[in-house]
């Protein structure tokens, strides 16, 4: 079983945990120390969830039996024994039967619109193979028949050796007759046909764009297919944008998918990934969430445009105070300063492995990424930055140094997402410099990604991938994110991997790097507080503690207990955000 916490508990009763003006709600009076005592009064809980497991992810009292929720906020946490003592004729009590409860989970790297709209469009994430992504495709063609751009997204660089370039060819024989545009499932490149590649104008002579590159034939010049990072703006150009109807649906779609894995609380990770005006996806939130349809602790980080300088940072304000005024926290910039492993645009210290004349490109030129950090950081935001190469990660952590020696030490949290390859000397500087670890557990593995990666990072790059406990060893925090739709929003998942750094279930395959697991408390806890803390809501949110929003689940099976490669199989019975039910397949709730 687990060591239960008897009463008294200091800082978690009813009255004492409480934030002050609650508690004064609860007292009938006060009485000087020399009176004799009186007994104290205070409102009974709406709703007592008892004789479960429940651990907290608070310090203070780790473990419990049971937790009282009133007014939508978390009221007490003690023993079972203490249960009765919450509770009247109207109060609700559910006896859990010993299931496991958590804190609600958080996702610190998301995109939610993106993510709700590849699902409503041609989804190509079920797909396992080639052959099944052009079935797919076939299918999407066959069911939305015209002659008008046909846009899906999530193929996986991975199953395109040698390069993750797939060609126009395979496309064709689906369709010479219409555009087809798929984005890959990172969303850094495009894989589209020859109908495609004329709609855009892209040809033989078309020059690369700055920070872009047109995937040609060696021999012949001509185009193949393929199209990285900025060069992917030729083409959007084409696709017509999603309706602000259209994020609706799809915000809602996706708070709803959430709830169901147990996440109350997200970080979009860059509004303005949709490529549409970033005011009207702030319409859209509020539009789901004024009809009651985004059950979640929302933080939005507005992402910087690369091919603009520091003169946007106006706008940026602008749209930060319009995001406040709609209620939404908005207190981070996304800055995208490289690109990704597969296709060489990571930036990386040394050649890529496999081609000694290329180490990819910084896509913000470091003198206004320096600038624009500092500037950002003088504002009071979070810089919010993808790094995928050591030489990104550098360069981040560079910037937040020379923002800290111009600006003093702030509460600005600055953080890095990604993080694939590290330079071991880079280790000890996030803690130094206070900057958040933002991983993707569910990239940890040996996939046809990773890889592809070795082949072209080299075997001792790949001795620094994904280094998760290296990372907590050298003093840092770690905050995950799933990346959504990068990768599954689950994150009983990205729990199993973070701990086997194997693929979900039994047959999970060979670990990448196994000593780089973290222990189940570490990736729980990266999973709750410390993405609420990644957002500035760790006083809201993230732990089971009194005072705090009572966003928690119930699970169906104990994680503490069972085989670690059975942790992926366990399903959320009950989600609870603000104390109510967005998820329920709990019998006795």
């Amino acid at each position: 079983m687990f060591e239960s916490t008897k009463r008294p508990l200091p800082g978690h009763s009813l009255f004492n945990a409480m934030p002050v003006a609650f508690a004064a709600m609860l007292l009938i009076g006060c009485r000087p120390a020399t009176d004799p005592p009186e007994p104290v009064s205070f409102e009974p809980a709406d709703l007592v969830l008892t004789n479960g497991k429940i651990y907290t992810v608070d310090a203070s009292m780790p473990w419990a039996e049971a937790v009282a929720i009133r007014d939508g906020r978390i009221a007490a946490a003690g023993d079972a024994e203490d249960a009765p003592g919450w509770t009247d004729a109207e109060t609700r009590v559910v006896d859990l039967g010993g299931k496991l409860v958590l804190p609600a989970f958080g996702d610190a790297h998301i995109h939610p619109t993106l993510g709700g709209l590849t699902f409503s469009q041609c989804s190509m994430h079920r797909g396992e193979n080639v052959e099944e992504y052009l079935q797919i495709i076939a299918s999407c063609n066959a069911e939305s028949p015209g002659t008008g751009v046909l846009y899906g997204r999530g193929w996986a660089p991975g199953l395109f050796p040698p390069d993750g370039v797939p060609r126009k060819e395979l496309l064709d024989a689906i369709s010479t007759d219409r555009p087809l545009v798929f984005s890959s499932t990172g969303g850094h490149s495009l894989w589209v046909n020859s109908k495609a590649l004329e709609l855009a104008g892209i040809a033989r002579d078309t020059p690369d764009p700055p920070n872009g590159r047109i995937d040609r034939d060696p021999a012949t010049g001509e185009p193949i297919g393929g199209l990285q990072e900025a060069a992917k703006d030729l083409m959007m150009a084409h696709v017509p944008p999603p309706t602000v109807e259209a994020m609706e649906h799809a915000l809602a779609y996706t708070a709803d998918h959430l709830n169901r894995l147990g996440v109350t609380q997200w970080l979009d990770a860059g509004v303005g990934v949709v490529p549409v005006p970033k005011r009207q996806i702030l319409e859209a939130y509020k539009a789901v969430r004024d009809h009651g349809k985004l059950n979640v602790h929302v933080a939005l980080s507005l992402k910087w445009e690369n091919e603009l300088g520091l003169e946007q940072l106006p706008g940026l304000l602008e749209t930060a105070e319009l995001a406040r005024a709609m209620g939404f926290k908005a207190d981070s910039i996304k800055l995208y300063i490289d690109g990704v492993i597969a296709q060489r645009t990571a930036a990386m210290l040394e050649p890529y492995s496999d081609s000694p004349g290329e180490k990819g490109e910084l896509q913000i030129p470091p003198d206004v990424f320096y600038q624009a950090v500092t500037e950002l950081d003088k504002l009071g935001f979070q810089a919010y930055v993808h790094a995928i190469g050591d030489r990104a990660t550098r360069t981040a952590l560079d910037a937040f140094a020379a923002a800290r020696e111009k600006n003093g030490t702030t509460d600005n949290r600055h953080m890095i997402a990604h993080l694939n390859v590290i330079s071991p000397a880079d280790l000890p500087r996030f803690g130094e410099l206070d900057v958040i670890a933002n991983f993707q557990p569910l990239w940890a593995t040996m996939n046809p990604y990773i890889e592809m990666t070795a082949v072209r990072v080299g075997p001792e790059r790949m001795a620094y991938h994904y280094p998760s406990k290296s990372m907590l060893d050298a003093g840092a925090m770690l905050a995950y994110g799933a990346d959504w739709p990068v990768a599954s929003a689950n994150p009983l998942e990205g729990i199993e991997v973070a701990l086997t750094r194997k693929n979900p279930g039994a047959g999970g395959g060979e670990p990448l790097l196994p000593h780089e697991g973290v222990t189940l408390e570490e990736a729980i806890q990266a999973y709750t507080i410390n993405a609420a803390y990644a957002s500035h809501l760790e006083v809201e949110t993230g732990s089971i503690t009194p005072g705090k929003s009572a966003d928690l689940i119930v699970l169906d099976q104990d994680i503490f207990a069972i085989p670690v490669h059975e942790i992926s199989d366990t399903r959320v019975l009950l989600t609870l955000f603000r104390g109510a039910a967005v998820h329920d397949e709990l019998p006795a709730f």
